[in-house]
């Protein structure tokens, strides 16, 4: 079998390019830690049973769930009890599902406007700083562009052919992407359903019946999970986390629905400041810790000496070589405080003080970038290209991408009967891309950075396809001709203009890689100008220009995205680019996003907890998952988050946590910390008046800790720990 295959050029270029993307993707990831430490924290509390496996429970005890659905999280779940858990078996899911992207992308673009355009939107997508982020982290957003991508092939196919059962199953696999990341996987069925409706393989009444039928597969895939959950008595299963009515139909429509669309709170989502416990859902990396812990800098992306303080509680859990990886409570609080002293600015914005290293503001605070969420940062078509902690990673290929449909449009002379597959293809990608453009440049609802991934695939394929397009009206001669170099400048202006926002941070070496490649880009592109006016046709000199223009376009962004291999990509804001370059060659910046989780232990409190408790199902009880972290990763410890992810779930009433209490299930409750949201306070309040406080020297590696006050993003209050043993008869 193998004599069969035919060593072509072609085969050896996608091959490569596939090795580089595994390098990217794979190479020295352990230095990520556990990345997103909540979801690594509900992977490994899935792998405990099968019911928190099928609920995603974020506990041991099942007590709440993670706010995203199943799909993806199932994948770490087996993949860490098929290698064990570790912080790489649950990042191995997506780092592969990335490489598999590349390759599905190659395929796809491939069928339709053949291999030169098909490599070049595998390679584009490879290097694209965001994807390979995206790909070192344990948030599953490439595993839904995997899906998504293998969902767009089936409709090719569809499209082409008039198949019914191929646009069911690429309607089955967006709905499966529901169940990777619910409503973000809907942002590609506008390009499916348009495609399809215009191709012209199928009569319209075909169509139409073909379209109803499959909306109605498409519904029943993408809810069937969240249907099994509400219709499961909430007795017998996990709170819905960050529900307001423990259903995941509600779950859907708000935190992950209306919340992503809401213009309040600076982009924060669903009305006005953001609860005690920060931000629902996805949390910013740096805000990490564990209860009881101390502040502590260091090299890996950790705060600089000097600019320690006390936010959110979690941990990194597992810690890069070299670093303090003792099992127990983590607690780094070194996390990010907005505004002046750590205040957070009005409205509810937070922005990076300069000198904190990572991402948002170097580590000598030479480069401020501004905003926190995506919603944060000014609306309008400018966003993915200001200075900002989007445009870094996203805006390398978007000018040739947009540019490259337009050639490839008037080369296609495309109408409205998509007659052919490269019209159906330049369709697709085109419908796919620009709605999310449009949505991330104007939405002030929640989003964050890493979102961008979602627009990855379609620019890629939109330059794979635009290049060759541009390339052959540039050899057809006519003012056509000129559309090529003039993209290649536009799109080198627009690096040369991102470039302007980092080059006072970057090493020597960097600044002079990314100044060359911009001066290689326009140079070429110039002569590739000039050689049109050149009677004697030499089309290898000017397909040398072109590929040198070309390849300074590339330069920039595959720096970016290496810078990986070496620094961390921020645990729970996964960032890479230029911005992980900032004073790295001044030991500065060591992680890109909004820093990078510690681990320093809270030994006094693990064991405290350990010796005291016995047939108590809870170990501790506390406000909000950020407290929670680290006692479940690194102790195995089950812990009971009152208000879910950031403190503000509705999961238990006062009479329901009295009983439990009279039961024997709780004992030992943390109050202040991070969380702490309005519907738990009355529980609180309760547990302060009638329980009794336990020294902090019992519990506490430092006895400061409980009396430490953080007025950072999630409003840290006193720590206190509180004894409820003997409280109800």
């Amino acid at each position: 079998m193998i004599k069969n295959i035919k060593l072509t050029k072609e085969r050896i270029v996608i091959t490569l390019i596939l090795i580089m993307s595994a390098i990217l993707n794979f190479v020295n990831i352990g230095i990520e830690g556990y990345g997103n430490s909540y979801y690594a924290a509900g992977v490994k509390s899935m792998t405990m049973s099968l019911k928190n496996f099928f609920f995603v429970a974020y506990d041991p005890s099942g007590y709440v769930t993670i706010d995203k659905p199943p799909l993806g999280f199932w994948l770490q779940a087996i993949s860490a009890k098929i290698f064990g858990f570790h912080g790489w078996s649950i990042l191995l899911p997506q780092a592969i599902a990335g490489v598999i992207a590349v390759w599905v992308l190659y395929r796809i673009v491939r069928r339709s406007f053949g291999s030169a355009a098909a490599l070049i939107s595998a390679l584009c997508l490879s290097i694209t700083p965001v994807f390979v982020a995206v790909s070192r982290n344990n948030t599953i957003d490439n595993t839904l562009v995997m899906t998504l991508l293998f969902a767009c092939w089936a409709l090719t196919i569809a499209a082409e052919k008039g198949k019914f059962k191929f646009l069911l199953i690429s309607l089955v696999l967006v709905g499966v992407g529901f169940n990777i990341k619910m409503l973000e996987a809907y942002m590609v069925a506008p390009a499916i359903y348009i495609v399809y409706l215009l191709c012209n393989t199928v009569s319209l009444k075909k169509k139409i019946v073909h379209l109803v039928l499959g909306t109605l597969v498409l519904v029943m895939v993408s809810f069937s999970w969240a249907v099994i959950v509400d219709m499961v008595p909430a007795s017998s299963r996990p709170f819905v986390g960050s529900s307001t009515n423990n259903s995941e139909i509600e779950l859907i429509v708000g935190h992950n629905g209306i919340e992503r669309l809401s213009s309040s709170s600076s982009g924060m989502g669903g009305g006005g400041t953001p609860p005690s416990g920060g931000m629902k859902g996805e949390r910013p990396s740096g805000m990490q810790g564990g209860p009881g812990g101390q502040s502590q800098s260091g090299s890996q992306g950790q705060m600089p000496s000097g600019n320690q303080s006390n936010s959110f509680n979690g941990t990194q859990g597992q810690p890069p070589s070299g670093q303090n990886s003792s099992s127990s409570s983590g607690s780094s609080n070194q996390g990010m405080q907005g505004g002046p002293k750590g205040q957070m600015p009005s409205g509810g914005k937070m922005e990076r003080p300069s000198g904190m290293g990572g991402g948002f503001g170097g580590a000598n605070g030479s480069t401020q970038l501004t905003g926190t969420f995506g919603g944060q940062t000014t609306a309008g078509f400018q966003r993915l290209f200001s200075k900002n902690i989007l445009s870094d990673q996203i805006m390398w290929f978007l000018p040739i991408a947009f540019l490259g449909f337009i050639a490839a449009a008037l080369k296609e002379k495309l109408r409205f009967v998509l007659d052919t597959e490269k019209k159906r293809a330049i369709v697709l990608w085109f419908l796919w891309l620009f709605p999310e453009f449009i949505y991330f440049s104007f939405t002030k609802g929640l989003f964050h950075n890493y979102y961008l991934t979602m627009m990855a695939a379609p620019a890629a394929a939109l330059t794979g396809i635009g290049v060759t397009s541009m390339w052959k009206l540039y050899k057809e001669g006519g003012w056509k001709g000129f559309i090529l170099p003039v993209a290649l400048m536009i799109n080198g202006a627009a690096q040369a203009l991102e470039l302007s926002y980092f080059i006072s941070s970057l090493s020597s070496l960097v600044k002079g890689i990314s100044i060359a490649a911009v001066i290689m880009t326009f140079v070429f592109s110039i002569a590739l100008c000039a050689a049109k006016f050149i009677k004697n046709e030499n089309l290898k000199l000017k397909t040398a220009f072109a590929a040198l223009a070309f390849t300074g376009i590339l330069i920039m962004p595959f720096v970016g995205s290496a810078a990986t291999l070496k620094y961390a990509v921020s645990n729970n804001m996964p960032a890479a680019g230029l911005e992980l370059l900032m004073n790295s060659g001044k030991g500065g910046s060591q992680a890109g996003g909004m820093g990078q989780e510690n681990t320093q232990s809270n030994s006094k409190l693990v064991t405290f907890l350990k010796n005291n408790i016995t047939t108590e199902k809870y170990a501790l009880v506390v406000s909000s998952s950020q407290s929670a972290d680290s006692l479940i990763l690194n102790d195995n410890l089950s812990v009971m988050t009152l208000g879910g992810f950031s403190g503000s779930d509705n999961t238990i009433t006062l009479a329901k946590f009295k009983e439990m209490i009279k039961n024997g299930e709780i004992r030992y409750v943390l109050t202040g910390g991070m969380g702490g949201g309005s519907s738990n306070n009355s529980i609180l309040q309760w547990v302060q008046k009638n329980g009794k406080a336990v020294a902090s020297s019992e519990w506490s590696n430092s006895s400061s800790t409980s009396n430490s006050k953080s007025n950072g993003f999630g409003g840290q209050r006193n720590e206190q720990l509180y004894d409820l043993k003997g409280v109800i008869k």
